[in-house]
């Protein structure tokens, strides 16, 4: 069960990351064709050669059309993407000001009960990300400037989410099992991480 958890928590984050390339890349695109475009429409370069600025805004150099609808469809993916390997090697941001002094037996239950606590939200998220979806696809609403149906990066959320969720029960049974036992069914990094 590890193996299979660890498996679909690496190819999310894998999948995550292209989307997020994809989309650094398509952000520098769209910022380098704007910033063309408004150099083409300068005052500076039609007074330099009113031809070469003719020429570059003939191009039809310009911004991505819809760049931030796709990047902000594209975010929300990804960072449902990065939460299950997140969740799976205890990567997320601790405070231990307070727990350091406490001893290791208290600070393993504590890791276990803010575990169980991080699943339930995690939890209430999917299900109501669920619930968006189905009432988006439902009314058929679509993006402003690409027309793409609004349903479909919540759809693709959703998927995240769900490996979120059954990442985050494994992570939690887990973590209790670790505090209860001393006995680890998850990866090096992640149980008997206080």
């Amino acid at each position: 069960m590890k193996t299979a958890i660890e498996r679909l928590a690496r190819a999310m984050a894998i999948v995550g990351g292209v989307v997020l390339t994809v989309l650094v890349l398509l952000t520098c695109v769209s910022v380098l064709g704007r910033g063309l475009n408004s150099m083409g429409h300068s005052d500076w370069l039609t007074g330099l050669s009113q031809g070469f600025s003719d020429g570059l805004i003939a191009t039809g150099v310009g911004p991505v059309t819809g760049d931030f609808e796709l990047v902000e469809a594209g975010i929300a993916f990804a960072i449902f993407a990065f939460l299950p390997i997140c969740q799976l090697y205890a990567g997320h941001a601790t405070v231990d000001a307070f727990t350091s002094r406490l001893s290791e037996k208290t600070n393993t239950w504590l890791v276990a009960f803010w575990d169980v606590v991080l699943t339930l939200i995690i939890l209430l998220i999917t299900w109501r990300l669920s619930a968006g979806l189905a009432d988006k696809y439902g009314n058929g609403e679509t993006t402003f400037l690409l027309q793409f149906p609004i349903w479909w990066s919540y759809a693709a959320s959703f998927v995240a989410a769900l490996v979120a969720s059954i990442t985050a029960v494994y992570c939690s049974i887990g973590r209790v099992t670790y505090a209860a036992t001393g006995r680890s069914i998850l990866p090096s990094s992640g149980a008997d991480a206080t």
